[in-house]
């Protein structure tokens, strides 16, 4: 049985997806600038930027909320 959720705009959404609509909406500088996150700062890359957020959840939630922010 599939689960609907159709009033959760992240269902769906890989964070890789999140990440990459982010950068392509902000670009590296302006998204280090909203959260100021190393692995957004210094030597920006999607690759190291999804394993540090997926090692650290409030990282995550913080990309997310911005995600959400944008979307709306």
């Amino acid at each position: 049985m599939v689960s609907e959720q159709p009033n959760n705009p992240l269902h769906g959404k890989t964070l890789e997806m999140i990440l990459n609509e982010l950068v392509d909406e902000y670009g590296w500088e302006e998204l280090g600038e909203i959260i100021n996150i190393n692995c957004f700062n210094i030597n920006p890359s999607i690759k190291s930027s999804l394993a540090f957020l997926r090692k650290t959840p409030w990282a995550r939630k913080k990309v997310e909320d911005l995600y959400l922010r944008m979307v709306k």
